[in-house]
């Protein structure tokens, strides 16, 4: 008896210092958004004043297009590859906990009957029923950095589906200016069809009338065909835009409605622009490498906690009896209690490899990190450098188109009163159609240059809350 009483504050030392040690764990170096990288104040290719990035979290909006608006959102919905970004997160959440759950200890009921027979001897009978605990103490951190680097591995997996809901977001606005630059460019070409329909009836009479030339009547005719060759071509272009809309939305073809025709969608002139450190905190797919980088540190620390000791603490309570009315009685029951240290000695240097191997991928994490981070500056300065050219390229078309259409005005006027010569008359009607088209064209590429702006400035996405408990 005095024996285990001396004991008894031994044991209480040693539990006390489990749990102390419980609350250890190895360092782990916190990561930086900036990766290091040196991030200017404001960005080289744009004055415009930067202002709040949480502002473009629906940048479509900024179009004023009700159809864009509504499209964006339906594939936000019902997008494949939303739905399969959002299962993958459910999964990674659902890892978190199941680490989590490994931090406490377990406990276990279990009931069974036997009955037996030896030789000649009568059949016995055996019950039994109790409970089982084990618990292992998470000394030296090992099991927090595996609960961490999963807590983590779901923050980067919903930064992933936030980058998939930027990408389609921006597929989506990219195909509807592609649509309505297609159905604008089909109206200018049939304009200018029948213009050069009507160029073609008057030099016909002209050939009648003696004042022109048979050359003269197929040169027109050839205009004609040319410009009308361009039709199916755009019609092609604009089926394939709807085409690709209904699986940006997850629909058919058949259930996508959409109104025809329609103007190619401008945002307003000023630009929102932001920080360029607040477009890397905004941007997914820096923070999804962000996240990776601190889960990649996690196991670095579960790797050489591994190559520590390990504890154990597990008990049995429980019934045994011959009878279930035997269950009952004082004498059925029975106890046990084990406690356990395990140390590995030699593994041929397996865990060590494994550390190592956890380091090395660390690298490899950090080192994608700061290439996401560079690309992310330099997808910016490439979006406002493309904007900043296409706006003035656009004004120059303007100024060209107005020209164009002036010069094929006073040239039909002057050849039907036989003043100019038909050369002059098929070469101001072709130089309208490509100043006009160059126009159409020019508006979908600054509406795209937009598009592609919003999106490296990391808008067209809201951050999830974290989830998962990384405290000790």
């Amino acid at each position: 008896m005095a024996r285990r009483t001396a004991a008894q504050p031994r044991l209480a030392l040693l539990a006390g210092a489990l749990a102390l040690a419980g609350c250890a764990a190895l360092p782990v170096e916190a990561t930086d958004t900036t990766a290091g990288v040196t991030v200017p104040p404001r960005w080289h290719a744009s004055d415009a004043a930067p202002r709040d990035a949480g502002s473009l979290a629906q940048w479509w909006q900024r179009f004023g297009d009700p159809t864009l608006t509504a499209l964006v959102e339906q594939a936000l919905r019902a997008n494949t590859s939303v739905a399969s970004a959002q299962a993958a997160l459910r999964q990674a959440r659902a890892l978190v906990q199941v680490q989590q759950a490994r931090l406490g200890p377990s406990l276990d009921a279990s009931a069974s009957a036997q009955r037996s027979r030896s030789g000649g001897a009568g059949a016995s009978n055996l019950f039994r029923a109790g409970f089982d605990a084990g618990w292992e103490p998470d000394v030296f951190g090992g099991q927090r950095a595996t609960r961490d680097a999963a807590a983590l591995d779901a923050e980067a997996s919903a930064a992933s589906l936030g980058d998939v809901q930027v990408s389609v977001a921006a597929e989506v606005a990219q195909s509807y200016i592609t649509l309505r630059s297609a159905e604008r460019r089909l109206v200018i070409a049939r304009e200018n069809l029948g213009s050069q329909e009507e160029t073609l009836r008057i030099t016909q009479w002209r050939v009648q009338a003696g004042l022109a030339t048979s050359l003269e009547a197929e040169q027109a005719r050839t205009a004609v065909e040319q410009t009308r060759a361009q039709v199916p071509a755009l019609q092609t272009a604009i089926a394939q835009a709807r085409h690709q809309l209904a699986l940006l939305t997850g629909r058919t073809v058949a259930e996508l409605s959409l109104p025809q025709g329609g103007d190619v969608p401008q945002p307003a002139d000023e630009l929102a622009l932001a920080f360029p450190a607040d477009t890397l905190r905004q941007r997914p797919d820096v923070r999804a490498a962000e996240a990776r980088v601190g889960a990649a540190a996690q196991r670095v620390v579960q790797a050489e906690a591994a190559r520590y000791p390990s504890f154990s603490l597990s008990g049995t309570l429980g019934l045994s009896a011959l009878t279930l009315s035997g269950l009952t009685g004082g004498g059925a029951a029975a106890g046990s209690l084990l406690a356990g240290v395990s140390l590995p000695l030699f593994d041929g240097g397996a865990l060590r490899a494994q550390a190592d191997a956890q380091q090395a991928a660390l690298e490899q994490a950090r080192a994608g990190h700061r290439g996401t981070v560079l690309a992310a500056l330099k997808d910016v300065e490439d979006a406002l450098v493309a904007l900043q050219g296409d706006r003035e390229r656009l004004a120059r078309l303007r100024a060209a188109a107005e020209a164009a259409d002036n010069a094929a005005l006073l040239a039909r006027q002057r050849y039907a009163s036989g003043l100019v010569d038909f050369q002059t008359v098929l070469t101001t009607q072709r130089t309208q159609l490509s100043a006009q088209d160059s126009v159409a064209s020019g508006h979908a590429d600054v509406a795209s240059d937009h598009v592609r702006l919003f999106k490296a400035l990391g808008g067209g996405w809201t951050p999830l809350p974290a989830t998962g408990n990384r405290n000790p």
